[in-house]
């Protein structure tokens, strides 16, 4: 059994995952760092030398890897589960929940980080709008479970999302 989070960037996935997965005594992967790892370069780089479309499918393949583990907590890059291809695979991998934050609290979060590739240049905080947009209602309708993180500690939405677990 697996635990997979998803969610837009700034959502809380990579720290309520590390404490979950502490929790649980199960494995953290981020799928981000995963990639980085296996392509050798930062996000940022592989979107500037590569474009989004090639980081794209090396999440895709990240995806098939981590589909043959297991006892893991998955944090997701925001963009993944916008391919069909990757939704399959994350309901392959385990337990889907999405950790849905409001556009407020995501630009209270991500104001100020310059790492993000898709924040970068004009109006960050309208690209926040529109991809939350394009991305909140696919994120909802493929989860298994959508866990509210406006105004919460990391360790209470973790311990909430044990409880599910647990008793699925």
């Amino acid at each position: 059994m697996n635990i997979v989070l998803i969610g837009f960037m700034g959502s809380g996935k990579t720290t309520v995952g590390k404490k979950l997965a502490a929790g649980m005594g199960y494995t953290f992967l981020d799928t981000d760092q995963y990639i980085e790892e296996r392509a050798g370069m930062k996000i940022s780089e592989i979107f500037s030398r590569k474009g989004e479309a090639a980081f794209r499918e090396l999440e895709s393949l990240a995806l098939k890897e981590i589909a043959g583990m297991d006892g893991c907590v998955v944090s997701t890059g925001g963009g993944l589960p916008m391919r069909e291809e990757n939704r399959k695979l994350l309901k392959q991998i385990g337990m889907v929940i999405y950790l849905d934050a409001v556009e407020e609290t995501l630009w209270k979060r991500l104001a100020d980080d310059r790492s993000r590739p898709l924040l970068r240049g004009e109006d960050p905080r309208g690209k926040i709008h529109t991809l939350l947009s394009e991305r909140a209602p696919v994120y909802g309708h493929m989860a298994d479970h959508v866990i509210p993180v406006d105004g919460r500690q990391a360790g209470d939405i973790a311990a909430e999302i044990e409880i599910i677990v647990k008793s699925a």
